[in-house]
């Protein structure tokens, strides 16, 4: 989810996998840890735990907040672990994936392959028994569609890949709710929609400052095909319809003037952001003043900030 300094090397040449014989323990430890990528976890969990405090009208067992919790990363790990395995080719070709177990060969594909289906496997065993069958079912869908549906259909095809492919991140909004309820609700719904509207403008401001790697192995980010104003116009559009998406909790009496007060502040400043975004970009203006991270880096903020906001409210009605 954001971008991490990589050793210098000749664009699109491969680093030299690490012999067998020269992979130590404690280094390989850190290697599975980052198949799972934990940092794309981390956002995920923001948004799965705030909704169990909002389906409790309160705090939540917290037990069964651990469950859900340790249950989420390893679902979400392994479909991070099984993404790394099919993308291992394009990963070795691209600069800000060039420090990732399977190029360094610190983990070879069949360990990577063999990690991600046994995390799947675990997880789904893991909700069924610890939470419920609904939150397990939600779980193994998220996996198979960020594997199945992304990956493997959608990323290297076409330039709505990161739209539809975004709605295994929404999914666990609907676990969040589903393990305290057993069921699902419209403010479950809301919210996923929220998270569905996000992942678009919060992806493609990355896309736009990493464009080249993607363009040098195929992948049609939208950045890649479309001119920086088309990409910043759509922004701005999904952002419009986010912000108002998440404003409808409070009509509908699920939430109260905190997370009412929360969302209309973030939401503002996300537009604002948004909107001088496409004005640099209709501008003309490229490389480092497009300023293009600026919008990522507040997304990241946004996200928490709204859903913080989703736990808090219950609170203070």
């Amino acid at each position: 989810m954001c971008v991490t300094a990589v050793e210098s090397r000749p664009a699109g040449v491969a680093l030299t996998p690490s012999p067998r014989g020269h992979r130590p323990y404690g280094a390989r430890v850190k290697a599975f840890v980052a198949l799972t990528k934990p940092r794309i976890i981390e956002l995920l969990l923001i948004t799965t735990v705030p909704v169990m405090f909002l389906a409790a009208q309160g705090v939540p067992d917290l037990w069964l907040v651990l469950t859900t919790t340790v249950g989420g990363y390893l679902s979400a790990g392994g479909a991070n672990a099984l993404n790394m395995y099919i993308d291992r080719d394009i990963d070795a070709l691209m600069d800000r994936t060039s420090q990732r177990p399977l190029v360094t060969g610190m983990v070879s594909p069949r360990e990577c392959l063999a990690f991600g289906i046994a995390l799947a496997v675990i997880s789904t065993v893991w909700f069924g028994l610890l939470v419920n069958w609904l939150s397990a079912g939600l779980a193994l869908g998220a996996l198979l569609f960020y594997v199945v549906v992304y990956t493997m259909l959608l990323k290297r095809r076409t330039s709505q890949n990161i739209i539809w492919g975004g709605i295994a991140g929404c999914l666990p909004v609907l676990i969040g709710w589903s393990s305290v309820t057993n069921s699902l609700s419209w403010a479950a719904v809301i919210l996923f929609a929220v998270i569905f509207f996000w992942t678009p403008p919060h992806y493609w401001p990355l896309s736009m400052k990493v464009k080249d790697d993607y363009a040098r192995v195929g992948v049609p980010m939208l950045p890649v095909v479309a001119s920086n104003q088309v990409v910043a116009r759509q922004i701005v559009i999904y952002s419009w319809v986010m912000v108002g998406v998440s404003l409808l909790l409070t009509p509908l009496g699920y939430t109260g003037w905190f997370y009412l007060s929360v969302a209309l502040l973030a939401g503002g400043f996300w537009l604002w952001e948004a909107h001088g975004l496409q004005n640099r970009a209709r501008a003309g203006v490229t490389g480092a003043k497009l300023k293009e991270m600026r919008l990522f880096h507040w997304s990241i903020t946004y996200v928490s900030l709204l859903f913080l906001a989703v736990a808090v409210d219950p609170f203070l009605r």
